[in-house]
């Protein structure tokens, strides 16, 4: 068997999204639904750029409290060029610190887990790049915004 080398995480960007008001969808097949419009924001680090006022967090929120995180949106660089992200994670942590969160409360991160895998996508010649990339997340949500810092695997 081959000894392979572990990857590692380097900080690649932090977004700071806003998000209007939460849809509650109700009940669907398996899980409380809700979709979570994505109406700004901006991100900094290896990539910087303005977050569009478009997309979407469609949650599922499961028997347990487990949400899951689905969100695709897009990003504005200050040249132009537009950057796709699909964030796909879990957001969980005991029943009274979800609640708490879910009332727009201030809840301190370290007091739940936010983790996801992310896509950035663009078919800017000199964006490109970034789809050969693979990125993880840690995450931390406000009453009306969620910090996301994306690390880049290698």
């Amino acid at each position: 068997m081959l000894a392979l080398r572990p990857p590692t995480l380097e900080h690649f960007c932090t977004l700071q999204v806003e998000l209007a008001p939460v849809i509650d969808v109700g009940l669907g097949r398996f899980a409380e639904r809700r979709i979570i419009p994505i109406i700004g924001g901006r991100v900094t680090g290896r990539v910087s750029g303005t977050i569009l006022d478009l997309g979407a967090d469609w949650q599922s929120v499961t028997h347990d409290g487990v949400a899951e995180l689905h969100a695709r949106y897009a990003f504005e660089t200050p040249d132009g060029a537009i950057v796709e992200i699909v964030n796909t994670g879990y957001r969980h942590g005991p029943p009274e610190v979800m609640r708490r969160l879910a009332s727009g409360a201030p809840t301190p991160p370290e007091s739940y887990s936010m983790r996801s895998t992310a896509r950035l996508e663009s078919g800017h010649p000199d964006y490109r790049w970034l789809n050969r990339m693979v990125f993880v997340g840690t995450g931390a949500r406000d009453a009306d915004a969620v910090q996301i810092d994306l690390y880049s695997v290698g």
